[in-house]
């Protein structure tokens, strides 16, 4: 019998081929595609929940910057009556950083990676910049005060430069609940001395502080009656701290203004004090150099350490500024960290910044100044 047309025979090797093709489309090359996708939309998933989670780090970035030779929103940068004045060229800038988180709103991780990546930003613990003891409207308080107390020691410094007479007076204007001080200091009280050493302004009255272990002595005068009490500081880090808001109050010889709003810290004192100088003496100190610079400025003209001089110095080079003056004692962070095209001059005194600014408007040979890697000015 002959076998229907087209169909092959059969055979038992035949039944043994067809029971070894597959008999459904093989679905592993699927199925890797399907867990390569789920891998993607679980990362994905950890991600987006990563974007909500807080950090415990707040991120410094480059704030805006003014020049203490012009003008804000509010006028003048500084205004000075009472006394001749003299025209300004080029600038003297301030500069300032912006934080960005605080323990009411914190950063989320992604945040924090963002800014990992930006040289310009710094990343810092959130304990560093708010202290778990201290609320953020009293560390802004704090950063108001601090601002007043720059002011008034940059316009002192400033003007004892130029010959003129200031008295000075330094007093409590306000004691942080919970802190060493409270009970024994009170608001208004006028410090006299502490530890013995004369209180002229709040720098000196700093410096008397973290110079002692153990118990601080104030003598202070309270209600017209001489007192003297003592307080057993706070140890955090390297700083010894009582839990006051110490206020500088001068009396100068004329009227001098500095009008910066929403602006805290004291860190623009010594810029503030280069632009009073500038306007009180004829010619431009710049010579239309663009300067900019940080540090804290004691009634006398010592130059202190800041934070955030990185951020300081590309928000500089952001303005335009092509030279720099940085407090001495910041020299550790600034070396390795200078942006390009910025000439950085270390000072520890209003003399020293004057001298740099001079020496680079006069063009004199400006190698004997110091720098950051080299000696310091003494």
């Amino acid at each position: 019998m002959s076998e229907p047309a087209g169909i092959a025979p059969l055979t038992p090797s035949a039944v043994r081929e067809q029971h070894a093709r597959p008999r459904f489309p093989d679905i592993r090359p699927r199925r890797l595609r399907r867990i390569g996708w789920v891998g993607l939309a679980a990362a994905g998933a950890a991600s987006l929940a990563l974007a909500f989670v807080p950090s415990p780090y707040v991120v410094e970035v480059p704030g805006p910057t003014f020049d203490t030779l012009g003008e804000t929103d509010a006028g003048p940068l500084i205004s000075i009556e009472g006394v001749e004045t003299y025209p300004t060229e080029g600038e003297l800038r301030l500069l300032t950083v912006s934080l960005f988180g605080n323990p009411e709103r914190p950063l989320t991780w992604v945040d924090v990676a963002e800014a990992y990546l930006d040289p310009s930003d710094s990343i810092i613990p959130m304990d560093a910049a708010f202290p778990p003891d201290v609320s953020v409207q009293d560390s802004n308080e704090a950063g108001r005060i601090e601002m007043q107390n720059s002011q008034a020691a940059a316009i002192a410094a400033a003007l004892l430069h130029e010959g003129y007479p200031v008295d000075s007076d330094v007093r409590v204007a306000g004691v942080i609940d919970g802190s060493p001080a409270e009970g024994v200091l009170r608001e208004d009280d006028r410090i006299l001395r502490v530890n013995g050493d004369t209180a002229y302004d709040v720098w000196s009255i700093r410096e008397s502080i973290a110079a002692v272990d153990g118990a601080t002595s104030f003598e202070i005068e309270r209600d017209g009656e001489p007192l003297t009490v003592e307080v057993t500081p706070l140890v955090e880090g390297d700083q010894r701290l009582v839990g006051i808001y110490p206020a500088n109050e001068f009396e100068f010889p004329f009227q001098v203004d500095i009008q910066l709003p929403n602006v805290g810290g004291p860190s623009a004192g010594m810029m503030f004090a280069l632009g009073i100088v500038d306007e009180l003496t004829p010619g431009a100190l710049t010579a239309g150099t663009q300067w900019a610079g940080t540090g804290t400025i004691s009634a006398l003209g010592d130059v202190g350490g800041i934070g955030g001089i990185v951020q300081k110095m590309h928000g500089a080079v952001d303005a335009g500024a092509t030279h720099f003056l940085a407090p001495a004692d910041n020299c550790g962070e600034v070396v390795g960290h200078v942006p390009e095209g910025l000439t950085v001059y270390a000072v520890e005194t209003l003399d020293d910044a004057i001298a740099a600014v001079e020496a680079v408007a006069m063009n004199a040979d400006t190698s004997g100044l110091p720098v950051c890697g080299a000696a310091p000015a003494s």
